[in-house]
């Protein structure tokens, strides 16, 4: 996939800067993969911090007030696309 993004002065200064010689990157696109890699971690890092807090939840729970949950039912009501 390519992508053309349109920058303000201000970023494209910054961008320049972490590039080159001087920079972290070789170039602007190794930049930007390493910026969405990030991201994608992130997100990541939420959805499991969610589920941990989730089975928290459940364990913290006396046991009269569990509920029988086949694997499938659990997946589907804690996936990142489920609302």
């Amino acid at each position: 996939m390519n992508l053309s993004v349109r920058l303000t002065e201000p970023l494209t200064e910054f961008v320049s800067g972490r590039v080159g010689v001087q920079g972290d990157y070789d170039n602007a696109s190794e930049y930007v993969r390493d910026l969405i890699r990030r991201d994608r971690e992130r997100q990541e890092q939420r959805a499991f911090e969610a589920l941990k807090a989730t089975l928290q939840e459940a364990f913290d729970q006396p046991d009269e007030a569990s509920v029988p949950m086949d694997f499938e039912t659990f997946k589907a009501r804690h996936s990142p696309t489920a609302s």
